[in-house]
């Protein structure tokens, strides 16, 4: 699966995109785990302030079951007017 970066978080991970390797039944849960492991500091600070975007729909219960070739949408809140 992929798990994309956007505006801050992207800046707190320090790269836009990554693959993350699933094994068995992953969770949402799961997959910020494994990434937290891979960008301790500020991306471990973003995230718990983050959004979540699973095939382009709101994540609202991080146990939600993430399929093999999915994409996950990191996106940290956003400010402007």
């Amino acid at each position: 699966m992929t798990v994309r970066y956007f505006a801050g978080a992207r800046a707190a991970a320090g790269v836009p995109d990554e693959a993350v390797e699933l094994s068995g039944v992953s969770t949402v849960a799961d997959v910020l785990d494994l990434v937290r492991g891979r960008h301790t500091g500020k991306l471990t600070e973003v995230l718990p302030a983050c959004s979540f975007l699973l095939n382009g729909v709101a994540v609202r219960d991080q146990e939600t079951v993430v399929p093999d070739a999915a994409e996950l949408d990191v996106l940290p809140p956003f400010a402007g007017g």
